[in-house]
């Protein structure tokens, strides 16, 4: 699980792809001291799990499923793509609760100059917009994000300056495919009102506070 605070921004260096699935080695200015073979790693919102550690890179493989479903498969050398480690227990939820399971893939279609910095406006597939609400949250390229508003093909979010330069946005052009993965929360509570058995996972978040109690009748 992830908070959408990325952490680094990472350039992919080696790229082997085998039939329908690959492997991708990323370098780091600065290596993740912590970092280990087997540990979860959001590259671009997608969580991939480390194969390889060397010196200031790593390694990871990308099953088909990633392939089809987010912008890894259009990796190039040189690329630049957003990281950010798993949550550790105890640590700070700045952003919103990340799975790393993208959803699928919005395109970028306006970018404008704003006072407080940019705003991006992307077209987003049917099936997801019923997820996507204004002052919502949404993961756009592993990136934590408040939706500004609703458009007729999609939605907008606003970026400041310094989080446009913390990622890879600062190089995101109109036509960009951008990975996205709705708030899992928007989801829970569609299978809540459609009358589906509460979840062990939906249960702890009623407990918790995220999802309100007496939503659907127990």
């Amino acid at each position: 699980m992830f908070t959408g605070i990325i952490e680094e921004i990472g350039v992919v260096s080696l790229l082997a792809r085998k039939d329908q699935s690959g492997c991708v080695t990323i370098s780091l200015k600065k290596m993740f001291n912590d970092l280990a073979r087997g540990d979860s790693i959001s590259v671009n919102g997608v969580c991939l799990t480390v194969t390889e550690v060397g010196r200031n890179a790593f390694a990871a493989d990308i099953s088909p499923e990633t392939i089809e479903t987010s912008n890894l498969s259009q990796l190039k050398i040189g690329q630049k793509v957003n990281l950010e480690r798993a949550l550790s227990f105890g640590g700070r939820l700045g952003g919103h609760l990340v799975l790393g399971h993208v959803d699928g893939i919005v395109l970028l279609v306006e970018k404008r100059v704003t006072q407080k910095g940019y705003e991006f406006f992307f077209n987003v597939p049917r099936n997801f917009k019923k997820y996507i609400v204004a002052k919502g949250s949404v993961a756009l390229d592993g990136v934590s994000l408040t939706v500004a508003s609703i458009t007729k093909d999609g939605f907008s979010v606003a970026m400041i300056p310094h989080s446009i330069q913390a990622t890879n946005f600062n190089q995101k052009h109109v036509g960009d495919k951008i990975n996205l993965e709705v708030d899992i929360i928007s989801k829970y509570i569609e299978n809540l009102l459609r009358g589906d058995p509460v979840t062990p996972t939906e249960a702890m978040f009623m407990e918790s506070g995220i999802l309100p109690i007496g939503i659907v009748d127990n």
